[in-house]
């Protein structure tokens, strides 16, 4: 039997969780569908340091230049990594042209730098149907909307990752509404979880737990400093801060300036985070905006309590306050500190948990196949 193609384009700098979604999906469609093969495109070897993941499940690229540029790209810094991005579009036009024509695959699903493979969809005309899949809060210049209004006319799919994020894209009435629909991620392969979980850490102290890249938009320098001072007055509890990124350094100088080397604790790059979610007190999100974030979903699967910024579309629409987590409002430091201070004294954290595992049961990965088996695939 001839298996219909599927592929996917999400060129990236850095690890990041739309990695993460992308090879999850492509597992999805080949473990639950035997009528369809996904690949992923390996453009400049963005997916080669996934190798053995991909190897494990059994997931082929598509080497699109067969060389790992990856390495000389920059990837930290507004300007640099724009400029890398702007390589990567020039570099890629042609050969991912000529790879759609003459592959032909059934159905493209784009990720990220999205720009590219939709100017081909204005300039060529292909057998392929085109599928954005949005994979965060999409902000809306004058480029970047008068180029989706145009590429929209000619795409089959559009998905969005939250209920927020479709209703945004509707309110701007650049696409057909039959075209949108909600697709949540597959961020939660059970088997695969569990087997993380039996990793064990070495940890003696209780500690509560922030995850992310170390950037403007997860905004730890609020985190720091809005916890700075109950650190200080409480001897057994630690923030430890697991992620890199470009703000490392300006983190690190806070963190010595005001002594607390002891109390605030970057990890760095952790592979495998579940054991340190486990160990947890509370796992704490102060992102200015994430959709969904997977964190959050990731320390439900673990249990463990959470305390979120009100942020819109995902912490707004995952964590309802007293309900499956505690909810502070965006970058308030008062309200921060009243929160937190919950995470030590809440008689009903184990229901609040409870309610979280129940309510990330959308993410798992047959949930995200059977949804786009009925979306995309039909």
């Amino acid at each position: 039997m001839i298996k219909k193609k599927i592929y996917y384009w999400s060129p990236s700098l850095v690890n990041i969780a739309t990695n993460k979604a992308v090879i999850n999906s492509a597992y999805s469609i080949n473990k639950y569908d035997q009528q369809y093969s996904a690949r992923i495109i390996n453009f400049f070897g963005e997916f080669s340091r996934f190798k053995p993941e991909l190897d494990d499940k059994k997931i082929e690229t598509i080497e699109l230049l067969k060389l790992n540029l990856i390495r000389f790209l920059p990837k930290h810094g507004k300007i640099s990594s724009r400029f890398s991005f702007l390589l990567i579009f020039i570099f890629s036009f042609i050969p991912l042209k000529n790879l759609i024509k003459k592959n032909q695959p059934d159905y493209l699903i784009i990720h990220l730098i999205t720009s590219l493979p939709l100017l081909l969809l204005i300039l060529f005309k292909f057998k392929t149907k085109f599928i954005l899949r949005i994979s965060g809060l999409p902000k809306m210049n004058f480029f970047r909307k008068l180029l989706w209004k145009i590429a929209l006319q000619k795409i089959y799919k559009v998905t969005c990752p939250t209920k927020s994020t479709l209703l945004y894209l509707k309110s701007l009435n650049i696409v057909d509404e039959g075209k949108i629909s909600v697709l949540y991620d597959p961020i939660i392969n059970i088997s695969e979880i569990n087997k993380k979980k039996k990793e064990n850490i070495n940890i003696k102290y209780d500690y509560v737990l922030a995850v992310g890249r170390l950037t403007r938009q997860k905004n730890f320098f609020f985190l720091c400093k809005a916890i700075k001072n109950k650190l200080k007055t409480n001897e057994k509890i630690k923030l430890l801060i697991a992620g890199e990124g470009e703000d490392k350094n300006n983190i690190n100088q806070f963190i010595k300036d005001n002594n607390l080397e002891d109390k605030i604790i970057l990890l760095g790059h952790i592979k495998n985070i579940f054991p340190y979610f486990l160990k947890a007190k509370a796992f704490i999100l102060t992102s200015l905006w994430e959709d969904p974030g997977f964190v959050l979903v990731e320390a439900a699967i673990s249990r463990t309590l959470v305390l979120s910024t009100s942020a819109k579309p995902g912490p707004n629409e995952l964590i309802k306050n007293n309900l499956n987590g505690i909810v502070y409002q965006e970058n308030d430091y008062l309200d921060f500190k009243k929160q937190f201070d919950k995470i030590f004294s809440l008689e009903n954290s184990n229901i609040l948990k409870l309610n979280n595992l129940k309510s990330v049961k959308k993410f798992t990965l047959l949930n995200h196949y059977s949804q786009i088996k009925k979306i995309i695939l039909g």
